[in-house]
């Protein structure tokens, strides 16, 4: 039996094939690429100006890696981390951010101290506004906490109260209980009850310079705090034995920046101020917010 002639392929077969297996070939290298898929969200990973400064921190770090736990502060949630908690899990970092319970002074700084516990090796914590009270009370005595980190933070000695703090310089916007709704809540002791930020006051106490509508959401979600939180005084701070790193914002209107001052030096803490930010600096520059974390981490690995 004759055999079939052999089929030739024509010039334009030719071309498809290479075309295809071009587009083949460059879908492989894409997918083999980690956070490739990732690249194209709306958020990017890293600011312009401070991917050197990152990049040169997560390179230069020695040993294992530290666990980064992110507290938040008052009338908020682990949300108000995202955009510094993702840059961090880009570099490769675990990153925690547990719920601040927001019922008093002792309860949020014992749930902290506890959940410290379920993480095995070294630790940076980091905590936002009353985040900062928090994890200089939760720290004291864990040998884990290697560096800690403020951002427009408290930075309590033992025996002083928010209250205290909040009026130690004029310019508070939190200073006056006319900009607080109450609500009661179930198992209250001795009168305490829940307070909110109006929603009116919210943007331009807590969020000047963000957008008017980031800032009106963030008053719509906020989570309530307990009014005891706000007289319950600090114990012995974690910041007297373990290094610490602080971010000031310099339009904060919550925190007057002028006693973020006092109390950073006191700390000997090392001091970044941003031009502008206000009180939630990692949410209107998370790239600073995180070059300064990943100081810390280089510093104390």
């Amino acid at each position: 039996m004759n055999s079939l002639p052999a089929c030739r392929p024509s010039r334009v077969t030719l071309i498809l094939l290479a075309a295809v297996t071009a587009i083949v070939a460059t879908l492989a290298l894409v997918i083999s690429q980690p956070g490739a898929a990732h690249a194209t969200t709306a958020r990017p990973a890293v600011g312009a100006r401070h991917a050197s400064a990152i990049a040169k921190a997560a390179a230069t770090t020695s040993g294992p890696k530290p666990t980064i736990v992110l507290v938040h502060g008052a009338w908020a949630d682990g949300g108000s981390w995202a955009p510094v908690a993702e840059r961090l899990q880009q570099l490769g970092y675990t990153v925690d951010i547990p719920p601040n319970t927001l019922r008093g002074v002792p309860e949020d700084s014992a749930y902290l101290k506890d959940f410290l516990t379920t993480i095995s090796g070294p630790i940076v914590l980091v905590g936002h506004s009353y985040g900062g009270f928090l994890i200089s009370n939760a720290a004291t005595g864990n040998s884990q906490v290697k560096a800690l980190v403020f951002v427009d933070a408290y930075l309590p000695a033992q025996g002083e109260t928010l209250e205290q703090l909040n009026n130690a310089k004029p310019g508070s916007c939190v200073a006056s209980t006319s900009v607080l709704t109450t609500a009661p809540y179930p198992g209250a002791t001795n009168g305490d009850y829940d307070t909110y930020i109006k929603q009116s006051w919210f943007p331009g106490c807590f969020a000047n310079g963000l957008p008017a509508a980031e800032g009106a959401e963030l008053a719509a979600e906020q989570r309530p705090t307990a009014a005891s939180t706000f007289t319950e005084p600090s114990g012995v701070p974690a910041w007297k034995t373990i290094p610490s790193w602080d971010v000031i914002g310099t339009a904060d209107r919550v925190l007057v920046p002028a006693e973020q001052l006092v109390m950073a030096e006191r700390a000997h803490a090392h001091i970044t101020e941003i031009k502008g930010a206000p009180h939630l600096s990692m949410l209107s520059n998370p790239g600073t917010v995180t070059s300064v974390i990943l100081k810390a981490v280089h510093a104390t690995s």
